[in-house]
């Protein structure tokens, strides 16, 4: 008898896909992976098998006449097998195929305390066994499309000819001029700054270690760990998160916004494509809306409009009789998700830019106007969500940049920022997507901690 070592996406592919002769080839098959469940009815038996190369499992189907069936008999859930089997073929069935188990090895078994089982568990209880839940089908289907939406961010920059860059991790300096960042420091008690002969931090953002980049390589992007020491226990914010940050030179914000729109499409287009038994999921289990939600997005065009104007709308939506937990709109306040989501979802129905925010609001980099109150910035906003992306062009303006700096007293240090301005500095742009909570939009997941697989947050750390 000869065997074809197999997994169990290639047998899925092979039998939906496959012409006869590479159907017949795969008579006798050797699978190794790990028992779902087990299911033993005394004549007959089944289990459901998953090796993680596809979110289908492959029914096993034995019998007492296979090779080792007390083995079979008692696999727990979570057990590691190799499987000999005969692959039959039932398109009248749910599932296309089934394997006849000839034998069975056991390669690792399973204590009596495996804390998954064959019921529901909650969310909050597989934080806690983070190193175990991906065995589950939503932590399966979302991490594995976090990897391919990681590949989908990789192939948009690179079709484009942007170039990787890989910003440092650790810096002298906060980006945003928040403040908020984890200082880096040896175990030298008397000068635990010693080992750099200053203070450092770790980075809240690639953006100003990428800029120079775009002023040689002209497109360029950093898609790596970012840190936030923000004591904010909400859905949204931890406290390590993975940031996508593209910078493009000689653009405007107008330029920004259409790298923007033509990412965000592709991205959720390729997830889509890519992996149909995850989105169908989600879908079922997640968010009944997502795909339709989904495919409306990648269908709309993105219209754009002023902050100026989106508080005015939500004015005249307070004086309308419409209820926010914040109803005290006023010009020059940083807008809450509950009026972004007014803004996407009830006026514009679809995604929107807000363009043009007061200055006071954003971050020191971004290009002022010419009415000398607001900056060249966007955020995308989208139904259901908010928020998805921020951008804006950049200061280029070296005297403008310079005293912005000054104003803010965050000059010292970042003295090479502003070479980048005096040694031929050009119009340039860029824009930053927090991609775990791209992931949780592409998914439907509502808490970030549930994206990412081992998440950090304040005031809780296990792993």
């Amino acid at each position: 008898m000869e065997t074809v070592k197999i997994s169990n996406f290639e047998l899925y592919d092979i039998v939906i896909s496959g012409d006869d002769s590479e159907k017949e080839a795969i008579k006798y098959v050797e699978l190794e992976g790990w028992v779902r469940t087990n299911r033993d009815n005394g004549s007959i038996g089944f289990i459901e098998f998953n090796d993680g190369t596809y979110f289908k499992n492959v029914q096993l189907v034995y019998s007492p006449d296979c090779n080792n069936y007390d083995v079979v008999t008692s696999l727990r859930t979570g057990a590691a097998i190799k499987v000999i089997g005969e692959v039959i073929l039932t398109p009248e069935n749910k599932q296309p195929f089934e394997i006849k188990v000839i034998d069975c090895e056991l390669e690792g078994d399973v204590e009596e305390d495996y804390p998954l089982q064959k019921k529901r568990h909650s969310f909050e209880f597989l934080r806690e066994i983070a190193h175990l839940r991906p065995r589950t089908n939503t932590f399966m289907a979302v991490f594995r499309v976090r990897s391919v939406l990681s590949m989908a961010i990789h192939e948009f920059f690179q079709e484009r000819g942007f170039i990787y860059v890989h910003t440092p991790e650790i810096t002298t300096n906060d980006g945003e001029g928040a403040g908020q960042v984890f200082d880096v420091t040896t175990q030298n008690k008397k000068d635990p700054f010693e080992f750099y002969g200053k203070k450092v931090n770790l980075t809240v953002t690639g953006q100003l270690h990428v800029e120079p980049f775009a002023l040689t390589f002209r497109d360029v992007y950093t898609f790596g760990p970012v840190f936030r020491a923000e004591h904010s226990n909400t859905v949204r914010h931890a406290s390590e998160f993975w940031m996508v940050e593209p910078e493009i030179a000689f653009a405007d914000l107008s330029d920004n916004m259409e790298l923007i729109e033509d990412c965000l499409k592709y991205c959720i287009n390729y997830v889509m494509h890519s992996c149909p038994e995850e989105m169908k999921f989600f879908n079922s289990m997640i968010d009944k809306t997502l795909i339709e939600r989904l495919t409306h997005v990648v269908s709309s065009e993105f219209k754009r409009m002023s902050y100026t104007e989106a508080v005015e709308i939500l004015k005249n939506a307070v004086k309308g009789g419409h209820k926010f937990e914040n109803s005290n709109i006023e010009w020059g306040m940083d807008l809450q998700s509950e009026h972004e989501r007014y803004i996407t979802e009830e006026v514009v129905k679809g995604p929107v830019f807000l363009t043009d925010y007061p200055k006071e609001i954003k971050a020191f980099y971004m290009r002022e106007n010419d009415d000398g109150k607001t900056v060249a910035a966007c955020d995308l906003l989208v139904p259901a969500v908010g928020e998805l992306v921020g951008g804006s062009q950049r200061e280029e303006r070296l005297a403008v940049l310079e005293k912005k700096m000054s104003d803010l007293g965050i000059k010292e240090g970042l003295e090479w920022y502003l070479d980048t301005r005096r040694y031929g500095g050009c119009k340039h742009a860029g824009f930053g997507i927090g991609f775990d909570r791209l992931l949780m939009y592409v998914t439907g997941m509502q808490n970030i901690r549930d994206v990412q697989p081992y998440p950090r947050t304040s005031n809780t750390i296990k792993y």
